[in-house]
């Protein structure tokens, strides 16, 4: 079983191994909302969704163990031989996926204060999967293990040095799975080796990420100490001058803790547009006319392609531009607004095959390939957790 838990969402996947057959995959979206969890799946090539009560990560992984149960896709649910779950923040201490015990626990827990909008939920699936399955391997596979090839003048902070000896503070990137599977698919598209090309993957979901790739390995990327950096997002600020937080903390005597929920929680594309943290009910505002709406999509679009401009100037040009993650696969719009005037890179949108979310959305004279490429971190994980509990 994959479990990959959002900020906001929920994807699994059970699958028999080493064969990688699918058996079912979900998605729990809208988690917080008031309006209760949105739950879809797909079995045997059909198609359901409907909402479920609640509005936590917790009470999505028991619909789920019970709904396996009530679907008899399982006859018990001992025939899970092992969970892998997705977990944001791995710090310097995780380098590589690992088993979850007692020690593991703590430490993904310490990390939360690095990562407070995922390595909560991350650790809820972790425990909730331990109490229904007991004895059953439980796996992390962390976000920031990808950018451990990050040179050392890309993940240091112009700060002293004893912030990053004592304190371990720097860069450590997210998305780490979601950027390595995208970039491999992406090679096989290009009918090229990765190790020879240099590629640009944008995760662009509720949370978002630009990941620079120069010989298969992950040389720069946007998010940062913790996920709040880089790109505006859904309810995470990005990139920000610091001197906005002290100044905030001074006029208006917040404190460190509230300065972290409106940062982390109320800001991003909720924040400037005043309306929802969900690029949907935004793209549908901004096309009635909504000047806020339009404003948030704006810097959200802006700031996707000034990254790619600079990345390809760090990596001396591009080979291919990947789009991926729920608005990256699912928004033409969004793909068609980040790319334009990127004709300079040798990148331009083929109109049509843009709408039509094709593989390759690039025109035929773009010396440099735009890709849409439907991510597969749940199958990365299944991946890790069987070589790690083959061990």
């Amino acid at each position: 079983m994959a479990i990959n838990s959002g900020s906001s969402s929920l994807k699994f996947q059970l699958f028999v191994m080493p064969e990688e057959e699918l058996i079912v995959k979900g998605l729990f979206e809208r988690i917080g909302s008031k309006e209760g969890i949105a739950f879809s799946y797909s079995l045997n090539n059909e198609k359901k969704a409907f909402t479920i009560e609640g509005t936590t990560h917790q009470e999505a992984v028991s619909f789920l163990i019970d709904f396996l149960m009530k679907e008899q896709l399982v006859a018990s649910l001992e025939e899970i031989t092992g969970v892998g779950h997705r977990v944001a923040h791995g710090g310097e201490y995780f380098k590589a996926s690992s088993l979850v015990e007692e020690k593991e626990s703590q430490m993904i827990h310490e990390l939360s204060k690095l990562a407070p909008l995922h390595n909560p939920v991350n650790l809820a699936g972790i425990e909730a999967f331990k109490a229904a399955l007991p004895g059953c391997p439980q796996v992390a596979i962390f976000d920031t293990a990808f950018h451990q090839t990050l040179p050392t003048s890309q993940y240091l902070y112009p700060i002293p040095m004893k912030y990053y000896r004592e304190d371990k503070i720097r860069k450590y990137g997210f998305h780490g799975t979601s950027h390595q599977f995208v970039a491999q698919v992406g090679a096989n598209i290009l009918d090229k080796p990765l190790e020879e090309l240099k590629l640009i993957t944008c995760h662009l979901g509720n949370g978002a990420s630009i990941c620079g790739i120069k010989e298969g390995k992950s040389h720069m990327t946007s998010m940062g100490f913790t996920p709040i950096a880089g790109l505006m997002m859904g309810t995470r600020c990005g990139d920000l001058d610091p001197s906005v937080v002290t100044y905030l903390q001074e006029e208006k005597g917040y404190t460190a803790e509230e300065m972290n929920t409106i940062l982390n929680n109320e800001s991003g594309l909720l924040g400037v547009s005043e309306l929802s943290n969900d690029f949907r009910d935004v793209i549908a505002a901004a096309d009635m006319g909504e000047e806020q709406a339009i404003i948030s999509l704006d810097m959200f679009t802006s700031k996707v392609k000034q990254t790619i401009g600079a990345y390809a100037a760090e990596l001396g040009g591009v080979d291919g531009i990947i789009f991926t993650a729920g608005i990256g696969e699912n928004s033409s719009w969004v793909r068609e607004k980040c790319c334009e005037g990127l004709s300079f890179l040798g990148a331009t949108i083929d109109v049509d095959s843009n709408n039509q979310s094709k593989e390759i959305i690039s025109t035929k004279e773009s010396t440099t390939a735009i890709l849409v490429v439907p991510t597969n971190e749940e199958l990365m994980i299944a991946k890790e957790t069987m070589a790690i509990i083959s061990k």
